[in-house]
């Protein structure tokens, strides 16, 4: 089957809704005092979350039946990648990392009981979440294998102990899906309430970029009772339950910086093409084109990848090779696409006068989180090395 890029008329009247939304509504508020100093007030998140409800873009990646538009994973490259055109677009659309993560894990995998109390909340946008997985070296990280977090059982119930870092959204979640330890080979994810006395945020973690709500945080977990009810999914299967969320969360991260890297690249290219330059314009100089053309080149490439991973996801295949192809070219691409578009712009792209230079801090971490380049390119060579030893050529995977 092929993959079809033309995206019929619903998807693309989701796409201008969407970029009709983030024009007139959220851009022209990015530089509102609410929206410039860290964490975004309340009114503020619900006044412009009301009016994406009004427009019908609101959480395109939540299951209808919770206010959701309910995507498939193309159709959620779509809206992603528009939402992202604005740092703060994907947290009033709540389709913004972790919660549009822990969203389709929870869909995929809660009890119903589960779904009632963590699900519903957090698609609707009354609560936020975290997903703590990662923890300080000698811990997990890039390597799961590395989980130092230990659930034991106790009583009818379980106790969680370690220590977790660098978790998004932390500070101010409602809830956090815990990956702890369970057995020699074998982890579990728990859920913890945020009112739980074990689970404790003890530093709030200062990064380059803070384009996430409750920004990172350190979290200790000392004698954190959780009944058996707060198991996700399956005992001992938490390491399989991950990618159920980690491989299209990494995916959605593509998707929402590819709108931030066009939103530098569109600032970049209306610059060049009025700005007086040596009897001309800055666009009309063999320099400036070759950079304008190489960003058009790396937004097309990367549209094409995310793509193509989001189609085998819609056809319910793992696309673990697709997913790693598009993260690491993605990550890298948005990066080169803001470098230039700072250039382009010379003074203008490092003042505060545009969102240039904020784009370029918000992007470069994507290179390290949800697997660093240089994992995700080893884990390529590895199949490619495979393909040959059973007899297949490399980069030929079906």
């Amino acid at each position: 089957m092929a993959i079809d890029f033309d995206l019929g008329p619903e998807l693309a009247g989701v796409r201008e809704r969407m970029r009709g939304f983030i024009d007139e509504c959220v851009i022209p508020r990015e530089r509102d005092e609410a929206a410039t100093g860290g964490e975004l007030p309340a009114a503020f998140i619900a006044e412009l979350r009301d009016l994406a409800r009004e427009r019908g873009v609101f959480a395109p990646t939540a299951p209808v039946e919770f206010g959701g538009l309910g995507l498939d994973h193309r159709g959620v490259a779509v809206a992603l990648e528009e939402s992202g055109r604005s740092l703060i677009g994907p947290l009033i659309l709540n389709c913004s990392a972790p919660d549009e993560g822990n969203i389709l894990l929870l869909d995929k995998i809660a009890t119903p009981a589960q779904r009632e109390r963590y699900l519903g909340p957090l698609a609707r946008g009354e609560v936020r979440s975290a997903f703590a997985m990662t923890e300080p070296s000698p811990g997990a990280g890039a390597d799961p294998d590395q989980l130092r977090t230990v659930a034991t059982r106790d009583g009818d119930g379980w106790r969680i102990d370690g220590q977790k870092w660098l978790i998004t959204g932390a500070e101010g979640a409602a809830f956090s899906i815990v990956m702890a330890r369970t057995g020699d080979n074998a982890a579990t994810m728990f859920l913890v309430d945020a009112e739980n006395p074990g689970m404790v945020n003890t530093r709030h973690i200062s990064t380059i970029e803070n384009g996430f709500a409750g920004g990172h945080s350190e979290v200790t977990f000392d004698n954190c009772r959780v009944s058996e009810a707060d198991i996700l999914g399956q005992l001992d299967a938490g390491f399989a339950n991950a990618q159920v969320r980690l491989g299209p969360a990494r995916l959605t991260h593509c998707m929402r910086w590819l709108g931030a890297a066009r939103r530098a690249h569109e600032i970049a290219v209306r610059y060049a093409a009025d700005r007086p330059m040596f009897g001309t314009v800055l666009a009309e100089l063999g320099m400036a084109q070759q950079m304008i053309a190489d960003n058009e080149i790396d937004i097309a490439a990367a549209r094409a990848l995310i793509w193509q991973a989001a189609w085998r996801l819609d056809q319910h295949e793992p696309a673990r090779q697709e997913t790693s192809l598009a993260k690491v070219f993605v990550a890298e691409a948005v990066f080169r696409i803001a470098d230039r578009s700072v250039q382009l712009c010379g003074g203008l792209g490092v003042a505060d006068d545009e969102m240039l230079g904020r784009i370029l801090r918000e992007v470069r971490p994507f290179r390290i989180y949800d697997g660093p380049s240089e994992v995700h390119r080893w884990s390529l060579a590895r199949r490619s090395v495979r393909a040959v030893r059973q007899g297949r050529l490399p980069g030929d995977y079906r």
